[in-house]
């Protein structure tokens, strides 16, 4: 049976902005991810922490950048 992924806190979601664009994230669960479609970034969430450093972060395509 796999393991259910932790729901990120609505809160934090709430306060949390993309460091490089100030702007809103979006929650991705099936990917654990905190994306910025504005950075084309995806931050990933790590045993339920958003890793909030562009460095870390994953380059969307234009595809998934367009998506909502």
């Amino acid at each position: 049976m796999a393991e259910k992924q932790p729901a990120i806190d609505p809160k934090l979601l709430e306060i949390l902005v993309c460091p490089l664009t100030k702007g809103p994230l979006e929650y991705n669960r099936e990917r654990q991810e905190l994306i910025s479609r504005s950075a084309k970034l995806a931050y990933p969430i790590r045993d339920g922490i958003p890793i909030m450093l562009p460095e870390e972060a994953r380059k969307l395509d234009d595809k998934e950048a367009a998506k909502r």
